[in-house]
């Protein structure tokens, strides 16, 4: 005697289905990619940059809650909503370089700014952050790979104020497609230590509310020193 058949779709499916769903939605893909900036946003903030009704930004809200994109933190009489981590960040960026391949290359319409210099949620991206990239892979800062950073790569780290976290739960290091200029810049616990570094150092300027961020004169100067790169 034979089982009845289980139609019904693997756990990991539906929960895949489920993220893709809560995703497929311009308006909750605007919210998205302003909170790639890395910090978190009202729910205000958020119907402003989107344009939509504050009830329907609700709805947006609750269902990328929901479905673990996002995660909600109340301060005072405040709540404020962020990506629930750098994996989801890591998704969203892969996602953005992925969705630049259906256009007809090299053509971008990516603002120059933008493409100079960004954020990708708590780390560098852009021309700038691709050059960095490199030069550190070259000349052995990191693997070849990029999944490391060397034992010379933490004393010349050490030498710009980069704290690495010996103990994060996040991956040490990692190499991020660039969805803009199509190759890797510094991802992981060493890409965000190193943008904390240079925006102490007064290298960099971020714009609140916004992913670009502008190389300062002493930062072009130290970025060309360190690392041939011109910002």
């Amino acid at each position: 005697m034979s089982l009845p058949a289980d139609n019904s779709p693997p756990a990991l499916e539906s929960a895949l289905a489920a993220i893709a769903s809560a995703m497929a939605e311009p308006s909750r893909a605007r919210m998205l990619c302003a909170l790639m900036d890395g910090r978190a946003w009202t729910a205000t903030e958020l119907c402003a940059v989107v344009d939509i009704a504050a009830s329907t930004a609700s709805a947006h809200l609750t269902k990328l809650l929901n479905s673990g994109l996002l995660v909600c933190v109340s301060q005072g009489r405040h709540r404020y909503y962020r990506l629930a981590g750098s994996d989801v960040a890591g998704l969203l960026e892969n996602m953005m370089g992925v969705s630049m391949r259906g256009a007809k290359a090299p053509v971008t319409r990516t603002p120059q700014a933008l493409r100079r210099a960004r954020t990708c949620y708590d780390h560098l991206a852009g021309e700038v952050a691709v050059g960095i990239y490199s030069v550190m892979q070259r000349d052995g800062w990191i693997t070849e790979a990029g999944d490391a950073v060397t034992e010379t790569g933490r004393r010349e780290l050490a030498k710009l104020g980069v704290a690495l976290d010996p103990h994060t739960r996040r991956k040490p290091c990692s190499a991020c497609l660039d969805w803009s200029e199509r190759r890797f810049h510094l991802g992981g616990d060493a890409g965000a230590a190193l943008l904390i570094a240079f925006e102490q150092r007064g290298w960099l300027q971020r714009t609140p509310g916004y992913r670009e961020v502008t190389i300062t004169e002493e930062g072009r100067s130290a970025l060309f020193r360190v690392f041939g790169v011109q910002g």
